[in-house]
């Protein structure tokens, strides 16, 4: 498999980027914020008292018979309600910023499916499922657990930094002086790592994206990967992936690792210098032996938030290099917006299409000055050879993409001057590859009509010819169906689509190899349901088994993205022309008479 090329290094200004964009998310939570730093404030000063109590306590037991019991008792008492004081701020700081994260995480997710509703097909056509299912599960998941570590120990880190700063420099100025010196070289240490830890989690979670990608589609068509024998190279191009994330991931966690021992090693530093220099003054009678012993608590208190920040911040690079490739996902265009004063479509049967040319790629010419006139009632069979156009007229009836040229009119009316809604409501669509929810027979055929009553919904099972294997299964219509109904057979899975469609019956109808899954003795009953279904509603057919068409009222013969033929079925055979080659070779084997 050919290795893809890797993707650059995100710079600090798109890191800045997606922290103003999860900025945004967090604004509707600014009371919770509030609360938290209030909360942080008030844990980190109960944290930092029991220190100087502790020191009390140390000053009021040095030297024989200078124990000062009543003093210490009393100090102890006053550590363990501070320490109570303390857990129960730590307490509430926890359900903040729990309410914080997971109320941005699921407004994230609500925009992302939101979203992808408006999106248009193409995009959804160029992208993996599996990536576009990563970017909202495992990325938005690393997001909000890099949020949360940032909201649980941010605000108390940098409080505790600067509170015991505060503290220091009340108690003694030149010791605090060795603690800010230091201190840039662990500024200077934070800033290496997350400048260059960004980037790499970045491509982590592409690639994990496109081995969700790989993933998703090897599950899903296991059935066809073992009937050719393709698992060898299944699992080559899967060992690819996986070598590359892993390559990616080492890269990532090597520079978040570096965090720890470099953290450590500053933070040693200061504990030291503070110790060394602390030792002098008590020795000199500067400061007392519990005050010393405040310092190194201080000292320590110090620089441990800058090992912890140190940390969050090489996850808050992850969790904003995932948040960019949601960010992504939002940012991608929108379909084509309705025009200002869409109408709602009363359709008549009528459809016009007017010159329409199109292309998936700007330099591959699909459909080229196709006219088309529709009349009411009409049934529109539409055949041609495989690539020829046909499901691209059907898509671009329902408006899933815009012609490049030329118009399609229903009912008069130009279908970009209409409400998609009221366009894709005039036509009931039934198609080659069936789509069922998890859930419920019921649930599954009311897709479309959601109030309908269990009497409709049998009415139309059973003008689908699905009644009676619904009456099978093990609750009946009531019974749960996996994903895509993956519990029943793809011919049930049709007529399930069909009785959806039966349901509805909107004015216009289109049917894509609408019975390719089913057997024939059932297609002869749905092609009768089909027909009375059909009775005074124009429908367009596609069909590669031409025996399904041979009642239309007009056969449109597609090659190349033209109408090279037109007519009804007796009149194209007769015309001997490309239609009657295409018949013929489908029946000459049923038409040779026995020997």
């Amino acid at each position: 498999m050919k290795r893809p090329k890797k993707k650059p290094v995100l710079s600090s200004a798109e890191s800045r980027a997606a922290l103003r964009r999860v900025l945004a998310y967090i604004r509707p939570y600014s009371l919770f914020v509030a609360a938290s730093l209030f909360v942080a404030a008030a844990s980190v000063a109960a944290q930092l008292y029991i220190p100087l109590l502790c020191g009390d306590a140390i000053d009021r037991m040095l030297g024989p018979g200078q124990v000062d019991r009543s003093g210490v008792w009393g100090i102890i008492l006053q550590i363990l309600a501070v320490m109570v004081l303390a857990a129960l701020a730590q307490w509430v700081l926890s359900v903040c910023n729990n309410k914080i994260t997971f109320s941005v995480t699921r407004d994230l997710r609500n925009d992302a499916i939101h979203k992808i509703q408006s999106l248009p097909l193409s995009y959804l056509d160029s992208h993996p499922a599996g990536d576009i299912v990563s970017r909202m599960v495992a990325d938005v998941d690393t997001f909000a657990d890099g949020l949360l570590m940032g909201f649980t120990q941010l605000f108390s880190g940098v409080l505790t930094i600067l509170g015991t700063l505060l503290f220091m420099f009340r108690e003694n100025v030149l010791i605090s002086l060795v603690v800010v010196l230091i201190t840039p070289l662990s500024l200077v240490v934070a800033a290496f790592i997350a400048n260059h830890s960004y980037g790499y989690f970045h491509r982590q979670s592409a690639v994990r994206g496109e081995q969700t990608a790989l993933v998703n589609e090897m599950i899903e068509g296991q059935k066809v990967v073992q009937a050719f024998g393709h698992e060898a190279d299944s699992l080559a191009a899967f060992d690819e992936v996986n070598q590359r994330l892993g390559e990616v991931s080492l890269k990532a966690t090597f520079f978040s690792s570096l965090t720890n021992p470099a953290t450590r090693f500053v933070n040693n530093i200061v504990y030291a210098g503070v110790g060394l220099v602390g030792a002098f003054y008590a020795v000199a009678g500067g400061i007392t032996i519990g005050q010393l012993s405040v310092f190194l608590s201080y000292a320590n208190q110090y620089a441990k938030p800058f090992n912890e920040i140190s940390g969050v911040v090489t996850e808050l690079q992850n969790a904003l290099a995932c948040a960019s490739r949601v960010f992504a996902l939002l940012d991608a265009p929108d379909q084509v917006p309705e025009a200002p004063g869409a109408v709602t479509l009363a359709p008549d049967g009528r459809v016009s299409l007017k010159d329409v040319s199109f292309r998936y790629l700007p330099d591959r010419p699909l459909i080229d000055h196709f006219n088309l006139e529709v009349q009411p009632g009409q049934r529109i069979a539409i055949v041609g050879p495989t690539g020829c156009g046909k499901t691209t007229l059907i898509n671009l009836l329902m408006r899933f993409y815009d012609v490049d040229g030329g118009s399609i009119a229903v009912a008069g009316t130009d279908i970009r001057q209409a409400t998609r809604a009221s366009l894709r409501g005039s036509y009931g669509m039934v198609l080659q590859d069936t789509w069922l929810r998890a859930g419920t027979v019921r649930e599954n055929i009311a897709y479309g009509k959601p109030d309908a009553t269990l009497q409709e919904i049998e009415a139309a099972a059973k003008a689908a010819h699905a009644h009676s294997f619904i009456c099978r299964l093990p609750q009946g219509y009531d019974t749960v169906l996996a994903e895509n109904g993956g519990n029943i057979s793809q011919g049930q899975k049709q007529l399930l689509c069909i009785a959806r469609v039966m349901l509805c019956l909107p004015p216009m109808l289109i049917l894509d190899e609408a019975t390719s899954s089913i057997d024939t003795r059932t297609e002869v009953r749905i092609q009768k349901a089909f027909a009375k279904m059909m009775e005074g509603r124009t429908s367009f057919i596609v069909a590669h088994r031409l025996s399904t068409i041979r009642e239309a009222d007009v056969i449109l013969v597609m090659q190349d993205g033209h109408i090279v033929e037109q007519g009804t079925h007796d009149q194209l055979l007769a015309r001997d022309g490309f239609y009657a080659r295409l018949y013929n070779s489908q029946f000459e084997q049923a038409e040779r008479p026995a020997t």
